[in-house]
């Protein structure tokens, strides 16, 4: 009977430090005080969620990807902003294409080397298919391209463009939405991964990932960042450019990441759910509320450096996706808002 009892107390225990460690990095005991440190935020209107955002900075015309995720849901849109305005207003660019079943997630635009620019869209489907989008982006409008289809591409998330037919793209889970699925979520099993495709043909780089996230390249296209949302961490990867293959060097603490973005001095932007449970009850019920946060990570030292930049209590944005920077302006998107954030710091 003693060595029941011990036994028992053994795994209550066990318990007791899974529950806790879950909740921890849940980001349940994480304390929120509202900060910006800029000078002015305002609202603009006019998305069904704003899940992913990226900016052309050679030219201050944002990108950014609007889809309502639930079932059945229209088709959705990806919206330009003029950030050389005083109050850009958001213009569909996708509409008039006359898109069928276009429900966009992530987004990465990429100049190539003779200075044609191309969107790279994640495209989930209604029947639990999806497929990368590819458009030419010129003087403000999109032109479609192609359409790339892999049995790999299996819970697409986020996408890096680093080629006319290549790119980097994450899977948040290893299958199709499932209850053991969810039981694996739940369990904190890493099933995320990383897949490349090479122009022709998909194959899977890096495994085991807790939840497969944001990505993106450095400017020189020699590093690879990949946000590991429930392993609170952002994993960076060297990158053979000629090959594609990656190795990883380091990771960099950060609590929820979501998408990551990169500024013209090639630091990185990256929305966050600093309370991760509260982001899953926001996204099963989109009223009760989620903190956002963005932060910024850069590398003048020996390690990065990670600098809070904007953090609210749920209000007036919830569950932050992304942050984009350009020159002294910053816009915030989320998974559910119909609405964008823009942060301004005066000159």
């Amino acid at each position: 009977m003693k060595n029941w009892l011990k036994i028992t107390l053994v795994l209550l225990l066990l318990i007791g430090l899974f529950v806790g460690k879950t909740l921890w990095n849940a980001g349940v005991f994480t304390k929120i005080t509202p900060y910006f440190n800029g000078d002015r935020v305002t609202e603009i209107k006019g998305f069904a969620g704003a899940e992913d955002i990226t900016i052309d900075k050679t030219t201050g015309l944002a990108l950014i990807s609007s889809s309502s995720f639930a079932q059945n849901a229209p088709d959705g849109n990806i919206y330009l902003l003029n950030l050389n305005d005083n109050s850009p207003v958001p213009v569909s660019l996708t509409k008039e294409l006359l898109m069928n079943d276009f429900h966009p997630h992530g987004i990465s635009l990429l100049q190539l080397p003779d200075g044609r620019k191309q969107l790279f869209v994640v495209n989930h489907k209604r029947n639990g298919s999806s497929s990368i989008e590819i458009f030419q982006f010129t003087d403000s409008t999109l032109i479609h391209k192609e359409s790339i289809t892999n049995e790999l591409f299996i819970s697409p998330n986020d996408i890096v463009g680093v080629g006319e037919r290549k790119f980097y793209l994450t899977n948040d889970h290893n299958q199709k939405k499932s209850s053991w699925r969810s039981i694996k979520d739940f369990l904190q099993i890493p099933t995320g991964n990383v897949c490349y495709f090479d122009g022709n043909k998909a194959s899977i780089l890096v495994e085991s990932i807790l939840y497969a996230n944001g990505i993106n390249v450095s400017q020189d296209k020699k590093k690879l960042f990949v946000a590991a949302t429930t392993g609170r961490k952002i994993m960076v990867f060297d990158r053979n450019i000629a090959s594609g293959s990656l190795t990883q060097t380091g990771e960099i603490p950060v609590n929820g990441a979501d998408n990551i973005e990169i500024d013209e001095s090639g630091n990185l932007w990256v929305g966050c759910h600093p309370k991760l449970l509260a982001f899953t009850t926001h996204a099963k019920k989109h009223s009760e509320l989620s903190p956002s946060q963005v932060v910024k990570i850069s590398f003048d030292g020996v390690e990065p450096h990670i600098e809070n930049i904007y953090l609210n209590d749920g209000t007036p944005l919830s569950g932050s996706s992304v942050g984009a920077m350009w020159h002294n302006k910053l816009l915030i998107g989320s998974v559910f808002g119909e609405k964008v954030l823009l942060g301004v710091w005066l000159k």
